[in-house]
């Protein structure tokens, strides 16, 4: 147990570290200093700053999950689970800002000795799956419109994207309402899947909306 919560000390130091210095200075021998730990220490956790890497990525990513499942696990209509994604995907990212300007920093600039991108070089659409999920629930209960397999995809993707590209506001806007921008957001992707006839589509007094 003791060395679990030495590697996640380690972990959280290193996040924090980089979010502060950039990944190129963010260098082993800062990120042991700052966790008051000897390099002995650190290869016993860890075989080199690539390996610490790859978990902080990981540790982004689990931590993201924990956080946005209460808030989507209540929702029991395709729309309000698809708001849900996106405003709880940006909350996480308010509340745990080093996080995600580490996370950025470890992807655009951890590169393998052969010099390609380490983790940009490789397409995984798994993260796209419960989008993709959603998309197809709203066409099975008629509040989205049909969208052939291919457009399901782009359409993931493109919500994938937008929530993605705010990493990068963030780290040029660290002032930016992530609130307001969610809102914005789901309201954007709501109103481009959202079926013309659906009920909520037109106005108490019976008239489409403008």
């Amino acid at each position: 147990m003791e060395q679990s919560k030495r590697r996640q000390q380690i972990v959280e130091v290193a996040i924090h570290t980089i979010a502060e210095l950039g990944y190129a200075q963010a260098s082993v021998g800062q990120i042991v200093k700052r966790a008051c730990v000897s390099k002995g220490v650190f290869t016993y956790h860890f075989a080199s700053k690539d390996e610490l890497m790859e978990q902080i990525v990981h540790e982004v990513f689990e931590t993201a999950a924990r956080f946005m499942s209460p808030q989507m696990e209540g929702q029991t209509a395709p729309n309000d689970m698809l708001k849900a994604y996106i405003e709880s995907n940006l909350e996480f990212m308010g509340a745990h800002r080093d996080y995600i300007v580490a996370l950025t920093e470890i992807v655009t600039n951890a590169r393998t000795p052969d010099g390609k991108l380490r983790f940009g070089g490789t397409s995984d659409d798994s993260i796209l799956e419960p989008l993709i999920e959603i998309l197809q629930w709203g066409q099975e209960t008629g509040e989205f419109k049909t969208l052939t397999e291919r457009s399901a995809q782009v359409t993931a993707a493109a919500i994938r994207s937008a929530i993605d590209g705010v990493a990068n506001q963030l780290l040029v806007n660290p002032g930016l309402d992530l609130a307001e921008y969610a809102a914005e957001l789901a309201a954007l992707f709501l109103s481009a899947v959202r079926r013309p006839s659906h009920p909520s589509d037109f106005s108490v007094e019976g008239g489409e909306k403008s």
